[in-house]
């Protein structure tokens, strides 16, 4: 017996150790085992707040996020038994199989009977479910029956999309698989556009899947505010079409364009096109704020601004150019159609884009003291940043006299725009100071930044440098830039609707540690409009043009006119000015030349002439009311005859017969002869024609 009550003892020990145990479990380490419990079978999940829109300035849509679900079904969902699923199992089997035609309908009744056999609460159904499919899955059989009862189960998952495709693309910026972008204004204003994430209680279930709970206690998601741009998605659309239109037209690897308003800075339009392997273009890179070159001839205004700033020029001054040919140190400088011009001003050798013209007007104010035309451009805030709402800008690099690289070429290099380097959005910013009255203001992409219809934070415009120069100064610059359509390089751009002012640009691009060669270009055109009272100011810059004319007046500036015709009209503030009344025809002016070369313009405009000329077959056409008179015109024999008007065969007729050898600049009719009419002939001598298209008569 006493091992009977040995053995008794030691059943009662246990059991007595044993309902201890239990006690401190429960009593002492309760809380700990419940929260691991808790832990291993629920957890909170950041629920995804919704990402902010970004809009263009009509309020349309830059960039938006669009939820894309994932649906699953949970077969042990409390409405639905036995008699109910076997019920309504084809009718949902084939509304699923003609909602999303991934599966038939017996493949979907399938997959459906075994989740229910097996008891899955997470069956996988579908993933990328736009909301209006969610829709009508909820109204389903079974699934109609409500969330908890119904056993539908939807995870959204925010989809970032860009309704307007490529528009603007690299300056919105973009949000792929939750990765941020770093440039464009998604990624300077993550932070803004995110939002703040929520929290969702999970359920673990005993296969391994996680389904939500119903909490009273869940964290909604704060949606991200909204982000207005500048940006005016038609003038996009007219800028991004124009641009394509004239990369392709010349096989240009890339180029980009931008429209600014004056006064405020704000980026009305962006385009950055690059070219792919198959021939196609897409926004590859942001060149207008990230591309760092060399200006080429947009930098002499920056130059001649300087020395005008400085007191070292006026625009009446001028200078032998040698034919267009100089030398400096163990280099030449030529100007692109050498031999074109003798004596410029400085005004006509900015208008002509004279590259000889420029330098020497630079180097003789400057070469005792080359720092000081470095210190007046730093003073233009030209060697710095913008320092922009988004990432990626370019550094500016205009060095100076104690860098190492400054040479005995620097000065004159410099003053045409090499061996410097600016970004198109910096060269603009300097046009649009001038245009500006002096005001040098900071580019501006972001109009506002609101919470729901409330404005959270309104974007207002910086000033960079109040005055980068005196209004003497500046009024002069933009004399400059007016003369260029005027009368200058970029004189096809002058309408009779409203005025253009701007600067034509060609540059050689350095290729690496190559150098520069004759097949690498680029063509830009810069300015403003209208010239009179400037409310926009744009760029246009085409890079190594394959196919025709490379000049920034042939490649550019037609892209440059076409968003500026565009602007104008469709802008109300513009004011357009129509003419007042239709011009009525007029009898045609013929300028002197050969007779019957006159008689047959005029028999082919039915127009009836008389008088007579002189035998030797030269007359001048004038009119007399409704009649056209010819008088016989006789240039003098060893006198230099004034051939202004004449057409370029003609005149060189008339020239070389005379005994000198002619040399002709542009197309139309003579502007201009260097040697003046009524000088005595020197046999052999030379004499440059300039001619233009402006001035071209019948």
């Amino acid at each position: 017996m006493w091992r009977v009550k040995l053995i008794y003892l030691m059943v009662f020990l246990y059991g007595m150790a044993i309902i201890g145990r239990v006690i401190y479990i429960q009593f002492v380490e309760g809380a700990m085992w419940k929260a691991k419990a808790e832990k291993l079978a629920f957890h909170y999940i950041n629920i995804e707040a919704m990402r902010g829109n970004v809009y263009a300035t009509d309020g349309s849509f830059l960039a938006t996020s669009v939820p894309i679900f994932e649906i699953r079904m949970d077969t042990r969902a409390e409405g639905i038994t036995d008699e109910l699923f076997s019920e309504k199992i084809d009718s949902l089997a084939l509304g699923l199989s003609g909602l999303f035609k991934d599966r038939s309908r017996r493949e979907y009744k399938a997959v459906l009977n075994h989740a229910y056999e097996t008891g899955n609460r997470y069956l996988l159904l579908k993933r990328n479910v736009t909301y209006d499919q969610l829709k009508l899955v909820r109204k389903l059989p079974i699934f109609k029956l409500g969330k908890n009862k119904g056993g539908l189960i939807a995870g959204a998952v925010n989809k970032r999309v860009l309704p307007f495709g490529q528009l603007a693309f690299r300056t919105i910026g973009w949000d792929k698989e939750g990765q941020k972008n770093d440039l464009g204004i998604e990624g300077a204003f993550s932070s803004t556009l995110e939002g703040m994430s929520g929290k969702r209680l999970m359920q673990r279930l005993p296969n391994g899947m996680f389904r939500p709970l119903n909490q009273e206690n869940e964290i909604e998601p704060q949606t991200g505010q909204d982000i207005i741009s500048t940006i005016d998605i038609n003038i996009q659309d007219v800028a991004e079409d124009a641009l394509l239109r004239q990369l392709v037209l010349n096989g240009a690897d890339h180029g980009c364009a931008i429209l600014m308003e004056v006064k405020t800075g704000k980026i009305k339009a962006i385009a950055n096109l690059g070219k792919n392997k198959d021939g196609t273009y897409t926004e590859k890179y942001n060149y207008a704020i990230g591309e760092s070159t060399e200006p080429g001839s947009t930098f002499k205004l920056f130059s001649l601004l300087a020395a005008l700033e400085d007191n070292k020029i006026k625009l009446t001054d001028s200078v032998d150019t040698h034919g267009g040919i100089t030398r400096y140190a163990n280099r030449t400088m030529k100007d692109s159609h050498p031999g074109s011009y003798s004596w410029l001003t400085v005004q006509r050798a900015f208008e002509k884009s004279s590259n000889v013209g420029v330098s020497l007007f630079i180097t003789r104010a400057y070469k005792e003291n080359p720092q000081q035309f470095i210190d007046r451009l730093y003073s233009f805030k030209a060697n710095k940043s913008l320092s922009l709402e988004i990432d990626g800008e370019g550094v500016p690099q205009i060095k100076n006299t104690k860098n190492r690289s400054w040479s005995k070429v620097s000065l004159p290099w410099m003053s045409i725009g090499y061996e410097v380097a600016l970004t198109p959005l910096q060269i603009l910013a300097f046009y649009n100071a001038v245009a500006n009255n002096g005001v040098m203001v900071r580019p501006q992409f972001i109009d506002q930044i609101r919470s729901a219809s409330e404005i959270f934070r309104p974007y207002k415009t910086e000033i960079i440098n109040p005055a980068i120069a005196s209004p003497a100064t500046i009024a002069m610059g933009r004399k400059l830039l007016e003369g260029v359509v005027l009368q200058g390089t970029g004189s096809h751009l002058r309408n009779n609707i409203y005025s253009i002012a701007g600067k034509t640009g060609t540059a050689q691009v350095a290729s690496n540690n190559a150098g520069y060669n004759k097949s690498n270009y680029k063509g830009s055109f810069v300015g403003y409009f209208p010239a009179d009272k400037p409310r926009y100011s744009c760029i246009v810059v085409i890079n190594n043009p394959t196919m025709g004319d490379y000049y920034g007046g042939a490649v550019a500036a037609p892209v440059f006119k076409e968003i500026a015709d565009k602007v104008y009209a469709t802008d109300l503030q513009m004011g357009i000015k129509w003419p007042d009344t239709v011009p009525t025809a007029t009898l045609p002016l013929v300028k002197a030349g050969y007779r019957n070369d006159i008689e047959q313009l005029y028999r082919t405009l039915n127009q009836h002439t008389t008088g007579s000329m002189a035998n030797n077959g030269w007359g001048i056409p004038t009119i007399e009311g409704a009649n056209i008179k010819l008088e016989s015109w006789d240039p003098a024999v060893g006198i230099v005859p004034d051939v202004t008007g004449l057409c370029a065969r003609d005149a060189l007729f008339l020239l070389e017969k005379s005994g000198l050898r002619v040399k002709v600049s542009g197309r139309g009719s003579v502007v201009q002869q260097s040697v003046p009419a009524g000088s005595k002939i020197i046999q052999g001598s030379t004499i440059v024609l300039d001619l233009d298209i402006k001035n071209q008569q019948l």
